[in-house]
């Protein structure tokens, strides 16, 4: 199978946890999306998820969860977290590197503070320690959109919040089609995922975080804030910080060099 791409869905609780995993490796590398998961899964997407971590498959088997299906309302980013746990344990992923973008790196901060077993090194990427004024100016407006089921907005809104102009200046050609892409059957998985982040506050735990530990983030964030990054890296001791300077919540898409990033901090 190219690249050794495959598509996973593991039991958990009578639903299922949607995963996928590519390369060829001896090590393990776990990566938690952000807050779209809500809207869609990785479920079935192993070859559109691959490409660019095309660079880790000789030595990395690359895994990327999703949060479990049915995603009931006051699940917590540490019951995500806790799943995440179950689940790596159920998969014999005994330790890994452990990278978690956005809503996914508030879920790797609590995974590797309360399982530090499970995670070898870490990465967070244009994440938070809590929620912050950044992320509530954002968080609700979003809740707001999916519940009035105005997917258009909701995708602009993250779109204006997320990239660059220089990027946005080509983006914006795609806005009327937005409406009609990745539009849910329902938009409660989303939900509970968004409202989730709103309680979020890791700051008493981050201490116990003594693995390696790469904090990225962009200067210009509008979602999370790049305070959020600098917050990181005072409380989780020893950790390497890396800022993009003209770049927001996006850096992961818009900069080239994001992923050897990764790979040379995982490989030092």
């Amino acid at each position: 199978m190219l690249w050794n791409a495959r598509n996973h869905r593991i039991p958990l609780d009578g639903t299922a946890l949607e995963a996928v995993s590519f390369g060829r490796g001896e090590k393990q590398l776990v990566i938690l999306p952000g807050l779209s998961d809500g809207l869609a899964t990785v479920g079935g997407k192993a070859l559109l998820l691959a490409p660019p971590y095309r660079r880790f498959f000789d030595r990395y088997t690359v895994w990327m969860f999703s949060r479990r299906n049915d995603l009931p309302a006051g699940f917590s980013i540490g019951d995500m977290a806790e799943d995440q746990a179950r689940v790596m344990q159920t998969l014999g992923i005994g330790s890994a590197a452990v990278m978690g973008v956005s809503e996914g790196g508030m879920i790797a901060e609590l995974l590797t503070a309360r399982h530090p077993a499970l995670v070898e090194k870490l990465i967070l990427a244009v994440t938070a320690p809590c929620v912050n004024d950044t992320l509530r100016d954002c968080i609700p407006r979003w809740i707001g959109f999916a519940k009035e089921g105005r997917h258009r907005e909701l995708m602009i809104d993250t779109a204006e919040r997320s990239y660059s102009p220089a990027y946005l200046e080509k983006f914006r050609k795609l806005y009327p089609f937005l409406g009609m892409v990745g539009k849910p059957k329902d938009y409660g998985r989303f939900l509970s995922n968004a409202e989730a982040t709103l309680s979020f506050d890791a700051r008493e735990e981050l201490g116990r975080i003594v693995c390696p530990t790469l904090i990225l983030g962009g200067e210009d964030d509008h979602i999370v804030g790049a305070d959020a990054s600098r917050e990181l890296s005072e409380r989780i001791a020893g950790s390497e910080l890396f800022l993009y300077p003209g770049l927001g919540h996006a850096v992961y898409e818009e900069a080239k060099d994001f992923y050897a990033r990764v790979f040379a901090f995982l490989d030092a």
